[in-house]
């Protein structure tokens, strides 16, 4: 009787040794088995960069204050009318993401190349305008449309002030930078290269 009875608890410890090895086998398994894929390493599509470089368009952007002298003269009969004025106005340079902007992605070697236009200057504002000296010819006195022709001539010299100031250049660097620190993500290298297409200055 006890005989039958220590086969009885053998036979069962066995059994459940089996199944717990089975158990453990089927776990194991289906550790290294997956219905799901494995995840993809991430990329970036053309469209998101698109859709950022448009985001950073306005972040790109340069402002500089410049303080310009203004001589007008226009002569009429031998008679010369003349105005001396000290001008200051607020010129700011940015990148135009138009057609000249263009994408390339390199997934297999985790670079993005971005062909930019060079800055250009995207306005001018006028904020102060003093008058230090205004002469008028005898026959020659000054006019509306003389009035016009200084604001144009004041504009046009802060326009050329802020070419020659290295501001451009400054736009164009920063640009480069912000886009790099944008976009250098996920293991992606950035190139920014410049078009040589070049942009229309503003009316």
């Amino acid at each position: 009787m006890r005989l039958k009875h220590t086969i009885g608890w053998l036979v069962f410890a066995a059994g459940l040794v089996l199944i717990l090895g089975l158990g453990l086998g089927i776990a194991r398994g289906a550790a290294n088995f997956s219905l799901l894929p494995k995840p993809e390493p991430p990329r970036v599509s053309h469209s998101l960069v698109v859709q950022q470089l448009q985001d950073v368009a306005k972040l790109v952007s340069t402002e500089m204050t410049l303080r310009d002298v203004v001589v007008y003269d226009a002569s009429r009969y031998g008679f010369t009318k003349r105005a001396l004025l000290v001008v200051t106005g607020k010129v700011s340079a940015g990148i135009d993401l138009g057609a000249a902007t263009n994408v390339q992605i390199d997934d297999a070697a985790r670079r993005i190349t971005i062909t930019l236009p060079r800055a250009r200057l995207m306005s001018v504002e006028v904020l102060d305008v003093r008058t230090y000296d205004e002469r008028a010819g005898l026959f020659n006195p000054f006019q509306p449309e003389d009035r016009d022709a200084i604001q144009r001539q004041v504009r046009h010299q802060l326009y050329t002030a802020g070419e020659q100031s290295g501001l451009l250049v400054h736009a164009d660097s920063s640009a480069a930078r912000v886009l790099k620190e944008l976009l250098s993500r996920n293991g992606y290298t950035v190139d920014v290269v410049r078009s040589a297409a070049l942009t229309p200055a503003p009316g």
